[in-house]
């Protein structure tokens, strides 16, 4: 019993010392700063955002490539109304896909697959532009044999291709638009440089017969002395 008490007494300020407060400031060492950290997506709007799985194909290999797992968004720019594809992996947000939505991209289902869809794209996720081809699938995904990131494939994949199509279709009218617009334009410059050569073609012929009138006034007084002369000779 006595040998319990002084450890006992020993806990109790040791305890008692933990919690004493010694009024000591630590600084640290290094002052980290508030960093802004932008992604390169403030002037888009996310007008599409789900969760699939990315692969490409590999033409070397003739074989399917995962890029990685985690979120596809479309992006429209504010200003321009342009339409880019940008998906980044879950946990790392590395860019697995960067490239534009063009009046060209065709989005199919892959191999009669209602959960996964292929397409052809000018790619930008690895710093330089490269023609890929890209399978992506909408499901149940596990990551790291841990995780499983649940989707309502079928209905998402839908979804995907729709919007694709739908955006690829409004950029085609803008083109067209673009297009019908310069082509007025240079009509329109046209149809002026015409009625301007026009009018210079019908001033020419005026021009022409008042300079003959001149002639003709300036060549009357030379005739009639002429005719003078004649009948004083014959006299």
């Amino acid at each position: 019993m006595a040998s319990s008490e002084p450890e006992r007494r020993d806990d109790e300020e040791a305890a008692a010392g933990e919690d004493e407060d010694t009024g000591a400031q630590v600084a640290p060492i290094v002052r980290l700063e508030e960093v802004a950290v932008t992604t390169g997506e403030e002037e888009e709007d996310a007008i599409l955002d789900l969760k699939a799985k990315l692969y490409r194909f590999d033409k070397e290999g003739n074989q399917w490539k995962e890029r990685g797992v985690g979120t596809v968004k479309l992006l429209k720019h504010k200003e321009s109304g342009k339409v880019r594809l940008v998906m980044r992996q879950v946990k790392t947000l590395k860019i697995c896909a960067n490239h534009l939505v063009l009046p060209t991209m065709s989005v199919q289902e892959h191999a009669g697959n209602d959960k996964s869809c292929v397409w052809h794209a000018t790619d930008f996720a690895d710093g330089e532009l490269k023609d890929e081809l890209f399978c992506i699938r909408f499901g149940s995904v596990e990551i790291d044999n841990l995780e499983m990131i649940d989707l309502v494939s079928a209905s998402d994949c839908k979804t995907f291709m729709e919007m694709v199509q739908e955006v690829a279709e409004s950029q085609l009218k803008k083109e067209e638009n673009k297009d019908a617009i310069s082509a007025a334009g240079l009509l329109e410059k046209l149809s002026v440089g015409d009625s301007k050569t026009e009018e210079k073609v019908e001033e020419v012929p005026v021009a022409a017969n008042e300079e003959k009138e001149a002639e003709s006034e300036q060549a009357k007084p030379e005739v009639e002395k002429k005719n003078e002369l004649v009948s004083s000779a014959d006299t």
